[in-house]
């Protein structure tokens, strides 16, 4: 639980963790924090985030005085794709995580990051929950396969296969690229959310970057603090709903017999776009640099 919000602090959440949001209470500092942070990613997304990104920002006006109220996007979301935005004090188990994906309900921080430290935080805060999530889930293909991720990720427990459903998240909803007329694009909210690695993922020679294959990424590592070393790469959001239909079973009875990937192997059979030098790795990286995701 953020130790900087006494919002938070003074609230017992519910049986699902769900806690009150308390708009009202955020501070005019806070308001403001979510306005520079705002306004500063609109302009390094130009010609990096995908389009739908663009259009769910639109459609929900999340730039509408500060950080957005809940009760204000949910009637606009739920008339979408029938998606709510609930607040949770912060981290929640898998189990509770996944039930809330399954029921179409995206769990939010409510906390608003430091104004001095604008670029690293030790949990995700609101602006990378909503700016970063949120603005996907008003188009019907993606808010599809987020319901469906929960629902694999609630079957994923009978077969302790947490650590690889983990892995899918991690490199799709959190860091992945999308391929588009115009040129190769981020949606992945990890990223969206990021200034530093909103360019690194795009324009940097150091990682790689290799078009989607479900089982190989359930297979693969990847930096919780750092610029990704490997990025994953899909034509459309449908090519994940197609994916992520598909019966698991065969796939967590393999998982078990197959070796670990490192985040930065490179495999015969990767369809690869860029080979990563690796350099910005190998140099040590930047350690602390990365908003938690």
């Amino acid at each position: 639980m953020p130790v900087n919000d006494p919002v938070v602090a003074e609230q017992t959440p519910a049986a699902d963790f769900t806690i009150d949001q308390k708009w009202d209470l955020y501070t005019p500092e806070e308001h403001a924090i979510w306005t520079t942070l705002y306004e500063r990613q609109m302009g390094v997304l130009k010609g990096r985030a995908a389009p739908e990104h663009f259009r769910g920002l639109e459609l929900l006006n999340l730039n509408e005085g500060g950080i957005p109220d809940f009760r204000r996007v949910n009637e606009k979301l739920e008339k979408l794709t029938g998606w709510t935005v609930v607040t949770v004090p912060g981290l929640i188990p898998e189990k509770e995580f996944y039930e809330h994906l399954a029921n179409r309900r995206f769990v939010s921080g409510r906390f608003m990051r430091d104004g001095e430290k604008l670029d690293y935080l030790p949990e995700p805060d609101i602006f990378h929950d909503v700016f970063g999530h949120v603005p996907l889930l008003t188009q019907p293909v993606f808010a599809d396969y987020m319901q469906a991720f929960g629902q694999g990720g609630l079957r994923s427990l009978e077969f302790d296969t947490i650590k690889n459903m983990a892995r899918l998240y991690w490199y799709t909803v959190e860091f992945g690229l999308i391929n588009t007329p115009e040129g190769r694009r981020i949606y992945g909210a990890g990223i969206v959310s990021s200034k530093a690695e909103s360019i690194f993922a795009l324009e940097a020679r150091s990682p790689n970057r290799i078009h989607f294959d479900l089982e190989r990424i359930m297979r693969t590592d990847y930096r919780y603090d750092d610029f990704q070393q490997s990025y994953f790469v899909i034509d459309s959001y449908d090519e994940l709903m197609e994916a992520t239909y598909a019966d698991f079973e065969p796939i967590y009875e393999r998982l078990p017999k197959m070796p670990e990937l490192a985040a930065s192997d490179v495999l015969e059979t990767d369809n690869i776009y860029t080979r990563g030098t690796q350099e910005y790795a190998n140099a040590g990286g930047l350690t602390g640099h990365a908003v938690a995701v």
